[in-house]
């Protein structure tokens, strides 16, 4: 039997955004934004960590009793916060940690069990990195390129991501094609083995990734795992202040 991986949940918060500039410090129905995605991370993780580059973020967590730590400001991805934030928790904490968890700083309502189905990954120990999925459900998302679609093969690792809708269906209209294939969202979590995310993080982009904008081609390209697994929990991600209103039924 497999000795029990130890995990960290880390959540990646930049104060800077394109388009809701102090998203994490946002106000969800009198709790900050990033304090909602950590108290729901802690439901499935002993040890949860904030990784910001932002003075104001890592106080307003202090505030609420939370684990946060300063990371550069010069990193291009959560990925790369992320690992250089386990090194700091690590160093701080005096622990070790097998696996980490990357959680999505403006998803305030994720479920614990989507974490806990990134967790079930490692118990095979062939996982090198783990993913979740949800089926498409609309002809919205399908053919939204800011939805990112996966295939997976028959030992359900990712075979591509796309922003393209993927396969695409010779010979049928595309208005027929949600109804003629199972089509699979990327949910952006990710779960990795710890040496695994300190070597994808030494890697030079690569095309597939310049291509569609996508890290985790970088990962398929140098011949990572991906192990993926599917998820029905619905979740809310929080991009614009529009999203922010909706939320809080405004």
């Amino acid at each position: 039997m497999n000795p029990e991986k130890k995990f960290i949940g880390i959540i990646p918060a930049r104060y800077a955004s394109t388009r809701f500039p102090g998203k994490p410090l946002a106000d969800i129905r009198g709790k900050i934004m990033v304090q909602r995605v950590y108290e729901q991370a802690s439901r499935a993780l002993d040890v949860v960590c904030v990784a910001t580059d932002d003075e104001r973020i890592f106080k307003a967590v202090q505030s609420f009793g939370g684990n946060a730590v300063m990371t550069s400001a010069s990193h291009r991805s959560g990925t790369d916060r992320c690992a250089e934030a386990v090194r700091l928790v690590e160093r701080d904490r005096g622990e070790r940690f097998d696996a980490v968890l990357n959680i999505q700083g403006d998803e305030p309502f994720i479920e614990p069990e989507q974490l806990e189905l990134v967790k079930s990954c490692f118990s095979d120990e062939r996982t090198q990195i783990a993913t979740l999925v949800k089926l498409a459900g609309n002809e919205t998302d399908l053919f939204d390129p800011n939805r990112p679609k996966v295939v997976m093969n028959n030992n359900s690792e990712a075979i591509y991501f796309s922003r393209s809708t993927i396969p695409f269906l010779r010979g049928k209209e595309m208005q027929s094609w949600l109804s003629s294939h199972t089509y699979y969202l990327h949910i952006g979590l990710y779960g990795f083995l710890k040496p695994v995310l300190f070597e994808i993080t030494r890697l030079p982009q690569s095309p597939l990734e310049m291509a569609e904008s996508l890290e985790q081609l970088r990962w398929i390209e140098n011949g990572y795992r991906i192990s993926v697994r599917t998820t029905t929990c619905e979740s809310v991600g929080i991009d614009t202040p529009e999203d922010l209103k909706r939320v809080s039924g405004e």
